[in-house]
């Protein structure tokens, strides 16, 4: 009879971090997953999520919508200091579950972090390929590539052109998978110079665009509650205390990342340290850096200039800028474009790498097949992993619309956290021996408090959202049953 409870032993867990030549390489240090976070977190959330969620949810008091969403990671990612200080093992959230709640929930959160790393690789891969044509355009003055190879076969353009596939999202999606499989080191590498790029053109932004804010955008700074739909006649609660409830929802999807720093504990040099310092550090520069950016952007135009479909998406900042400040300011509009191409890169760069780890950590367990597990001789990586969530991304960034899942995305990564916030209380009464280098404080209030706050955001988002996350976990029940348990190396007694 099968023990869908069996846990992970955390002597096992520990031995596996240590298991010498077969382990991951140990290349990164604290500044590294910094800009790892940083690399993560600061990208599509930043540019596209900022100006949907002050038109639909907020208006201007976005930026307290972002102080709440903060607050859910703060705890959060207090709750995953500890964690991955702790059990210092590839797979994040996943591994936790497995020590503390066993292996039925630990499938779950590994099913559910799917949806966050490999699902948004994807769509944030179509959105790059979206704004490959403005940078073509724009900025080289060259032809657009044709509507037929940069749209999916299920869109039609306005004049009738059928999509076959969209090569630039599978191309950079197949770029930054080889780059995974060349090393983590490299990868890091190439993903700081592109956190620097973007930090430098977020720094300009605010710098440059505060001297412009028009009071009148941000009067009143909260909205009255009323109700808003837009042109597609869907209709969100705007203002008040449930728009900010909202828009912490919304802009909660800028957030992601800070928490793939976690995948990578077993290829940190001392994660110990390490840990705690990468995930709030990111965290913390993020945070900063995301009110002062909201507070700019909605004050360079009104709120009725975001609702307007052809000035929204991916181009609301440039646009923002155009409107809002003189002709001169044309060369910044362009660096966002330039910005938000290497800031969708550093992303799918970071959920690739995070989605590899967690399959790795899956496959070693007996949940997936072993091919997620297998590591290169020579660069220490787990490249058939990455090759096969090359084409599962690929298949998905190539053939199916871009529809940005951002609610669907944040709404995973939410019940992930809840998870995490949980399992600290659970380690501290089951395992209050374990040598902890850094303690989450003031448990279990500080773990409680971060269940509440992302329990307020999912409540945000709405009914729509929460049966998308129920039907996401059904597929993901019918594979444990069918595959997993039968393989689990724990229901073997391995």
């Amino acid at each position: 009879m099968a023990n869908y409870w069996v846990k992970k032993p955390l002597s096992k867990l520990l031995a596996d971090a240590e298991e010498g030549e077969k382990s991951l390489k140990k290349t990164l240090g604290a500044g590294a997953l910094v800009a790892l976070g940083i690399g993560a977190i600061i990208g599509a959330g930043l540019f596209v999520r900022t100006a949907a969620a002050a038109a639909q949810n907020a208006g201007p008091s976005v930026t307290i919508g972002f102080i709440i969403a903060a607050i859910g990671c703060a705890l959060a990612g207090l709750c995953y200091a500890e964690l991955s200080s702790s059990i210092p093992i590839s797979g994040s959230a996943y591994t936790y579950t497995y020590a503390t709640m066993g292996e039925l929930i630990a499938w779950i959160i590994g099913w559910d972090l799917v949806l966050e790393y490999a699902v948004g690789a994807a769509t944030v891969g179509i959105a790059w390929s979206e704004y490959l044509n403005n940078f073509l355009v724009q900025i080289l003055h060259v032809s657009p590539v044709p509507y037929e190879f940069c749209h999916s076969p299920f869109q039609i353009s306005p004049e009738g052109v059928h999509g076959i596939i969209n090569i630039p999202a599978l191309a950079i999606v197949t770029a930054l998978s080889l780059l995974l499989i060349r090393g983590t080191q490299e990868s890091a590498l190439v993903n700081n110079i592109i956190v620097i790029v973007k930090v430098a053109i977020v720094l300009l932004i605010i710098a440059l665009g505060w001297g412009y804010i028009n009071p009148a955008n941000h009067t009143p700074y909260i909205p009255e509650a009323t109700t808003y739909v837009d042109h597609q006649g869907i209709s969100y609660k705007f203002g008040g205390f449930m728009g900010i409830l909202g828009a912490a929802g919304t802009v909660f999807f800028a957030f992601i990342g800070f928490d793939a720093v976690s995948t990578a504990a077993q290829e940190t040099k001392n994660p110990k340290k390490a840990m705690p310092i990468g995930i709030m550090g990111s965290l913390l520069v993020c945070t900063l850096l995301y009110i002062l950016f909201a507070h700019v952007l909605t004050g360079l135009a009104p709120i009725e200039f975001f609702r307007d479909p052809s000035k929204g998406g991916e181009a609301s900042v440039v646009a923002a800028i155009q409107n809002g400040m003189p002709q001169s300011y044309a060369w910044l509009s362009k660096l966002v474009t330039v910005a938000i191409l290497a800031g969708f890169s550093s992303v799918i760069l970071v959920m690739l790498l995070g989605q590899s780890r967690v399959f790795y950590s899956m496959s070693k367990d007996g949940l997936l097949p072993k091919v997620f597990s297998e590591i290169h001789p020579k660069y220490q990586t787990p490249y058939k992993g990455n090759l096969v969530i090359l084409v599962l991304v690929g298949l998905f960034a190539a053939f199916v619309p871009g529809d940005i899942v951002g609610h669907m995305t944040s709404i995973g990564t939410l019940f992930a956290f809840i998870l995490v916030c949980i399992a600290v209380i659970i380690l501290r009464k089951k395992n209050p021996e374990l040598k902890r280098e850094f303690k989450t404080p003031l448990v279990p209030y500080v773990p409680i408090l971060g269940v509440i706050f992302c329990g307020a955001m999912i409540y945000g988002l709405g009914l729509e959202n929460w049966l998308r996350l129920f039907a996401w976990l059904a597929i993901g029940l019918v594979i444990y049953f069918a595959y997993s348990i039968k393989n689990s190396k724990l229901q073997k007694g391995e």
